[in-house]
């Protein structure tokens, strides 16, 4: 646990865990620090980016990597790079599969409003060794047993299942097919040649509707019920935006986190 940037702002970092075992902890986390907080006449909020003075958005980094069944070691690591091949092609998957993820990683409209440049989030589709601007983060060398990958696109809101469960399809898709990555980010991972990761909640919903492979992983039941309701989360957004347009100078114009962000999700999340 340690004190982040903005006013009564906190990290916390978990220990490995396997499996379920993760998204299980983090929602036991997030009730228990709600109830304790609440009891002492405070309100924990894992809202992404609230509209309070000098608040930064929250992000949710999830640390991944895979065990030989074998002897239990560390898949990811190797002798003489900061990732093994293995590790590599579980990043391709990541990557390619990033657009229609990010429904899960960030399901809220006030997630997107992390994504900036030069703010140690991420804003497009690249990975680097040790480069926090980047969307996955290799942290590791050549002979360190605990390489892994770190993925920097969710928001504290995320659904712990859903998003563990989209980045594993997607790794392991990469391994599968024996996908390389494009070259890593060497120093400015704002400034290297791809794609932006989505700028709306909207977007993000658009591209996992036309996924194929997360409606095979997945089902598309789900993915149907996942978008219908988000397009009616979207459309409750866009409308409060209207109508506040129309209400005369001054009023929220959706650039920033607008007031409706604030009733829907600083206290329910």
């Amino acid at each position: 646990m340690e004190d982040e940037w903005g006013p009564g702002q906190l990290e916390f970092s978990f220990s490995p865990l396997t499996g379920m075992a993760a998204a299980d902890a983090a929602v036991l986390f997030r009730s228990a620090v709600k109830q304790v907080c609440q009891r002492r006449g405070l309100l924990a909020t894992f809202m992404c980016r609230p509209a309070l003075p000098n608040f930064f958005s929250s992000g949710w980094h999830l640390h991944q990597s895979l065990l030989n069944r074998p002897d239990r070691s560390n898949a990811f690591a190797s002798a003489s790079a900061a990732l093994s091949d293995v590790g590599r092609r579980y990043v391709a998957g990541l990557l390619e599969h990033t657009a229609p993820m990010a429904v899960f990683a960030a399901p809220t409209v006030n997630g997107y409003k992390r994504f900036r440049p030069y703010s140690f989030a991420p804003d497009r589709v690249c990975w680097a060794v040790e480069n926090r601007g980047a969307l996955v983060r290799v942290q590791g060398s050549p002979g360190d047993a605990s390489s892994h990958v770190e993925m920097r696109l969710g928001e504290p809101a995320a659904n712990p299942y859903f998003y563990l469960a989209s980045n594993i399809a997607a790794g392991l898709d990469g391994i599968r097919r024996g996908a390389e990555p494009p070259p890593p980010a060497d120093a400015d991972p704002y400034a290297i040649e791809a794609p932006p990761l989505p700028a709306s909640l909207a977007e993000a919903v658009a591209a996992l509707d036309g996924d194929g492979f997360y409606r095979e992983q997945f089902g598309g039941t789900l993915i149907d019920y996942l978008v219908m309701m988000k397009r009616a989360e979207i459309r409750r957004y866009e409308d409060a935006l209207a109508s506040a347009a129309g209400s005369g100078p001054g009023t929220e114009a959706g650039t920033d986190v607008s007031d409706w962000e604030m009733r829907e999700y600083f206290e329910f999340f």
